[in-house]
């Protein structure tokens, strides 16, 4: 069911866009208010798909109550109505954000298509939440000692900023949830991440994938294409295992930083991008720079802020809690109940030497599951964590 509210102060107009709405599916539930005062009033205690909304109104005009209804719910898409003499108003209303206008008096297929690509728009921005909130658990932090509790201290302070941040930790630590986290909670976090793993792309090519290139450039370039940097235009690009990165794309991802420009593989033309950028790494950069691999320049353009994120080893106390966490989502993947871990099998978890990090733990609470019974004991993990 699909909630639409009418405002307009003319009687008759409400009672024709009643009528249409009404005749035209059974799935709109609608409802009016007289002017724009009501209207907002309706708006803040309840949430509708869609507002139509008189221009010209006593009280509040349109104008204001579309400025104020994008301040406390701004999901919501607001079509305005406009008379013969409000079409430059109508016109302005669009900057402010209005999902469009219809001009008095409606023309119904007029009428009719932009209401259904206004709930169309609204239920896409519910999928997205939805989709978003999903994305957000995946990448949730999972501990409380106080090293997490400090990274999660500082994702707080910086994720607003537009600072650069260089994460570094060794493999399997889990560098990418925090990398998701600063763009989640920064004011990017509508527009895109992307991810570059700069280990898994060959040298010959990593120019090409960060900055695209044009068609003809190189052998197997048959059409132009855009980068990972055009592509997180307006969010913020991943660059993960920077350390791995040849030297020749390091000095374009340098002036990338610096100029805020890319140029595509084979062209002279220059493209204008809005990126922050966020890099990680398994390395000791320092020891790279060097020994002449990384280039120092680069290193204290990434590193505004820097982010060490701890071995496993390092923080044992949240062992518990990641088997756990683990232990729910393992058995949500596989549709079957929640396994127990008995206290005695978690401490000798908690004992041992975890060389590969989160990514090992992981791997081991899931072999004990499938192998064990349904309370995974001490001697569950002594026969089966170690294979």
């Amino acid at each position: 069911m699909s909630k639409i509210l009418i405002i307009e102060d003319e009687a008759a107009i409400r009672r024709v866009l009643i009528k249409i709405l009404s005749e035209e599916s059974e799935s709109y539930a609608v409802e009016e208010a007289e002017d724009g005062v009501s209207g907002l009033e309706k708006i803040k205690n309840s949430d509708y798909d869609l507002v139509l909304c008189d221009i010209k109104m006593p009280k509040m005009d349109g104008v204001e109550l579309l400025e104020a209804v994008k301040k406390i719910k701004p999901e919501i898409p607001m079509v305005m109505i406009s008379g013969h003499g409000d079409m430059d108003t109508a016109i302005q209303t669009m900057k402010l954000g209005a999902f469009d206008y219809i001009s008095k008096p409606p023309d119904l297929n007029r009428l009719l298509n932009t209401v259904r690509n206004a709930l169309d728009k609204k239920q896409l921005v519910v999928e997205n939440k939805i989709l978003k909130k999903k994305v957000s658990k995946s990448y949730e932090m999972i501990g409380e000692s106080e090293p997490i509790n400090h990274i999660k201290l500082m994702i707080e302070k910086v994720a607003k900023t537009e600072a650069r941040v260089l994460i570094t930790g060794p493999n399997g630590t889990g560098k990418e949830l925090v990398a998701h986290q600063l763009h989640e909670q920064s004011d990017r976090a509508a527009a895109p991440m992307i991810e570059v793993n700069c280990a898994a792309i060959p040298s010959e090519l990593i120019e090409s994938e960060l900055f695209g290139h044009v068609k003809g450039a190189f052998t197997s370039a048959v059409k132009d294409r855009a980068g990972k940097f055009e592509a997180a235009d307006g969010g913020t690009i991943f660059l993960d295992e920077i350390g791995d990165m040849s030297l020749s794309a390091q000095a374009k991802v340098l002036r990338a930083l610096q100029e805020n420009v890319v140029t595509r593989v084979g062209a002279d033309k220059d493209i204008k991008v809005n990126v922050r950028v966020i890099a990680a790494t398994n390395k000791d950069l320092k020891t790279e720079i060097a020994e002449g691999r990384f280039r120092e320049d680069l290193y204290h353009r990434l590193a505004v802020i820097l982010i060490k994120v701890p071995s496993l080893n390092e923080r044992r106390s949240d062992i518990p809690l990641l088997i756990n966490h683990f232990a729910a989502k393992i058995a949500e993947e596989q549709g079957t109940a929640v396994k127990k871990f008995s206290e005695s099998a978690i401490t000798l978890l908690q004992e041992y030497d975890w060389t590969g990090n989160i990514r090992e733990l992981r791997n081991v609470v899931e072999r004990l599951i499938i192998l064990s019974g349904q309370e995974i004991s001490e001697n569950d993990v002594k026969l089966f964590a170690s294979k």
